[in-house]
């Protein structure tokens, strides 16, 4: 398919504005159902593990199939890709707002996720043929960058303004106008492009990666409810390696695999990746604690509790940009780093907090720097990725740029969800049983902090206070976990990561945009 020139300049910044109202979209559902979290743990009795996967059944879902979504784009169209992705958005969005149950409800957000999985990966591979030259490309991955934090924000309090006037499946309903309104603006701006050699489905790597990342995620989900050494927790881990080994030894033997695994060989690919995975690791996993904190330890409503977490929107939006800047002027490796452990140091101030830490102090100040922290990472981070490849790599930087995000974000969830059932669930029975709760009583309290709350209603007043004190322990040792990995992430960026690109592909330019993903 022969794809025109890039845009002129004025009408690049309107293609740019529309492919961040996609990302705005599919980015937003990755948080807008935390606040509801509470209502749904008491609506529909979900447990924690019931709640993790209502959060992680999307992430999931759009994380195994984004390479499939990004290899449908090349073959078929990428616009064509992103507005069927958006129309089946839309529709499985009111699948999630009328469910009945937990197990319906997660059936419709894993219908979600397998439709963002199609309108993802297009946007980035878009703004790739959109923005040609490197420095208007880098501005633009700054603020594609942007929208994907401010979402972070923009989730929560959007769900918490819905539920304060109406019932929880307005945060999936308010989808539709906001999908149609993607799909109209796709419609006037974008220029559709595809691969004009479009390769074979890889349907063996698609299975394996799915297999892989499922596995190692409802593993990870379930490990606190079967035990960290049980044999089901021990076999669905060997499993997810052995799925994830035969996508790498499959991927290497064809001659145009799905994803080239061989792109991991440079340093800015597999570091730069990684820094951007160990971010959204950490946010998402932190993100699931404490807008569960808000509402049970400081008795917030659903509106207050979204509007708590504006400082990560007012932080992220002037710091992603000016990431970029810094990058220009001191190089990728120290700006990521140094974002990472910004990052780190939010987490450890999170893990310190007492049931009497004021909001307008120790809350606040850790969020204001994992929000600093990850505008200084993703810009530069996805730049470096991008970067490091030649035009015709442009497709497999993408794909690999969405999935270890989306990853990234699904395990987080998991493994620091499963930290805090980990924690709370021993301490709240202890405690509730030194409050005289009985003992079935105080054992159904460790499905969840909402269930912990809801016996100690009927004990006396300190019975409330151990509920709130367990879920802390979880929410610090969940923090610091957090902030383990962030660390860990920057000490291996400055070792390993380039301190700057190399020299710019000289047929970037010039590349026939169909060639570029």
């Amino acid at each position: 398919m022969t794809v025109p020139a890039a845009p002129p300049t004025t009408r690049r910044w309107w293609v740019l504005l529309a492919l961040c109202l996609s990302v705005l979209l599919v980015s937003v559902d990755n948080t807008i159902v935390n606040v509801a979290l509470p209502t749904l743990g008491r609506e529909l009795s979900a447990s924690t593990s019931d709640l993790q996967w209502v959060v992680d059944g999307y992430t999931l879902a759009f994380a195994a199939l984004l390479l499939l979504g990004g290899a449908l784009g090349d073959r078929f169209g990428r616009r064509r890709v992103l507005e069927i992705g958006l129309v089946l958005f839309a529709a499985t969005s009111v699948l999630a707002a009328t469910a009945d149950t937990t197990a319906q409800l997660v059936v419709g957000r894993v219908a979600m996720g397998v439709s963002a999985a199609a309108i993802y990966p297009a946007t980035l591979a878009l703004l790739v043929s959109t923005f040609t030259d490197r420095r208007e490309r880098a501005t633009a991955i700054g603020i594609w960058s942007a929208v994907t934090g401010l979402s972070v924000a923009i989730g929560p309090v959007s769900g918490g303004l819905l539920l304060e006037q109406f019932a929880w499946g307005s945060v999936f309903l308010v989808n539709l106008p906001l999908a149609a309104a993607a799909v109209v603006a796709g419609r006037v701006l974008l220029t559709e492009s595809a691969d004009p050699r479009p390769r074979r489905f890889d349907l063996v790597g698609a299975a394996a990666s799915i297999a892989g990342i499922g596995l190692l995620v409802s593993t990870t989900i379930e490990a606190p409810d079967r035990g960290w050494s049980s044999a089901a927790t021990v076999g669905g881990y060997v499993a997810a390696v052995a799925a994830l080994a035969l996508f790498v030894r499959w991927e290497l033997r064809q001659e145009a695999p799905m994803l080239d695994v061989r792109l991991f060989t440079d340093r800015r690919v597999s570091v730069g990746s990684g820094a951007i995975a160990l971010a959204f690791f950490s946010l998402f996993g932190f993100i699931f604690l404490i807008t569960q904190y808000f509402q049970a330890v400081r008795g917030y409503d659903t509106l207050t509790a979204g509007l708590a977490t504006l400082p990560f929107a007012l932080v992220i939006a002037p710091v992603s940009p000016l990431a970029i800047l810094a990058m220009r002027a001191v190089g990728t490796k120290l700006v990521v780093a140094a974002g990472l452990l910004t990052m780190a140091a939010g987490f450890v101030v999170a893990a310190g907090s007492t049931l009497e830490s004021a909001y307008w102090g120790r809350i606040v100040v850790a969020m204001v720097l994992m929000a600093a922290g990850l505008g200084l990472v993703t810009g530069p981070a996805t730049e470096a990725v991008m970067g490091a490849l030649r035009s015709a790599e442009a497709g497999a930087g993408s794909a690999v740029n969405d999935t270890v995000r989306e990853v990234g974000g699904t395990l987080g969830v998991a493994v620091v969800g499963s930290v805090l059932s980990t924690v709370y669930g021993p301490a709240v029975v202890d405690g509730l049983t030194g409050a005289g709760a009985p003992a079935g009583a105080a054992g159904s309290a460790a499905d969840s902090v909402f269930a912990g709350l809801a016996v100690a209603g009927s004990l006396p007043g300190e019975a409330t206070l151990a509920v709130q004190q367990s879920f802390l322990d979880g929410v610090s040792a969940g923090s610091w976990v957090c902030a383990a990995v962030s660390a860990a992430g920057a000490l291996v960026v400055l070792a390993l990561l380039p301190a700057q690109h190399r020299t710019a592909d000289p047929d970037l330019a010039a590349a026939p945009a169909a060639m570029i993903s």
